[in-house]
């Protein structure tokens, strides 16, 4: 296998783990507000994502890293190109990590209510725009023949790439609602148990328009080789499981479908971009792919070897911090924000 196609691969496997992982979390700070209004019962719902959700975020921080390392040109080119969505998304996810140290801080009711709606808005404004950027990727933006971006914001806002914010907005609400099942007890785990069954609704309806339009919008299907698109069918499929499991109690399986579809619909984009990692809409023949945008054979040999050694070990620690922190949260145990 060519070393260009690993680090895809690799870049792949990164950002599919972060969405799974970040997109449960941006999901229950979307629902924060809505869930309660009791503060006991919104401290919570904190505490169910309170030890995981800065190490999601690094699944994030290492696929960026990974994309610089690997693929420059792929790197100056999203970044320079989408500076404006990604300066917004990088304040809103700072602003987020700043609440949940500051909303205990003070006993006031206006101050935690302030906080708790900056984690609604640091988990919503990433969802939505995570889903503009990777329809763009697929959609394709002004690139010329230097590699360098020649539209400016609004050419990312448009109505297909809007369509792909919202549908990755809805399933991530759905995503968190799901894992609150899972997380809490009693009155708290009813609800979320009602809201996910609420939040399914939109996310089912969204994903399907997503899908016809992304059939007249890019040439993902024809790209793929698979049409109407096998893989993207499953991730359908695993998202309309959701509701009959949930009706039948069965919470872990409904996690694992929206799971299942939030990494099959982010392999499915991947897929129909590869050899490509940007689509140019000027000219077919500028978009950046994974031989003219890559770092040297000997760069990406060095980053196989240590990506061999430590990728592993990051994935072990990970794994256990989750099961340190298997059991479910209850507002008659120890709340910390």
């Amino acid at each position: 296998m060519e070393l260009q196609t690993l680090w895809f691969i690799l870049i792949t496997v990164l950002f599919t783990g972060f969405f799974f992982l970040e997109g449960f979390d941006f999901g229950v700070g979307i629902l924060l507000p809505f869930m309660s209004r009791e503060d006991i019962e919104r401290r919570t719902i904190i505490n169910t994502i309170g030890p995981f959700w800065d190490g999601n975020e690094v699944w994030l921080i290492t696929a960026g890293g990974a994309m610089f390392a690997a693929f420059p040109e792929w790197y100056a080119t999203l970044f320079s190109g989408f500076y404006l969505a990604l300066l917004l998304m990088l304040v809103a996810m700072i602003f987020r990590g700043v609440a949940f140290e500051f909303r205990s801080k003070h006993s006031d009711p206006r101050w935690r209510s302030f906080w708790d709606w900056s984690i609604f808005a640091g988990s919503a404004i990433p969802a939505l725009l995570w889903g503009v950027a990777l329809a763009n990727f697929i959609r394709g933006i002004p690139i010329d023949a230097e590699m360098n971006y020649a539209g400016g914001f609004f050419n990312l806002l448009n109505p297909y790439a809007l369509a792909c914010g919202l549908t990755s907005l809805s399933i991530f609400t759905l995503h968190g609602a799901v894992f609150l099942t899972l997380k809490t007890t009693d009155a708290l785990q009813e609800k979320a148990v009602k809201t996910a069954k609420l939040a399914w609704v939109p996310a089912v309806l969204l994903s399907f328009i997503f899908m016809v339009y992304t059939n007249y919008e890019t040439d993902l299907y024809s790209h793929l080789g698979i049409n109407p698109g096998i893989i993207p069918i499953f991730s359908v499929i695993a998202l309309v499981s959701v509701i009959f499991l949930l009706q039948k109690n069965a919470a872990g399986w409904a996690f694992a479908m929206t799971g299942i579809a939030i990494a099959f619909s982010t392999i499915t984009i991947f897929m129909g971009l590869y050899p490509r990692v940007l689509v140019s809409s000027l000219d077919p023949a500028w978009n950046l792919t994974i031989y003219n945008a890559s770092s040297s054979e000997y760069t990406l040999g060095i980053m196989s070897i240590v990506a061999l050694l430590f990728v592993p070990l990051v994935l072990v620690y990970q794994g256990w911090s989750y099961w340190v922190f298997r059991q479910r949260v209850s507002t008659g145990g120890k709340l910390e924000y």
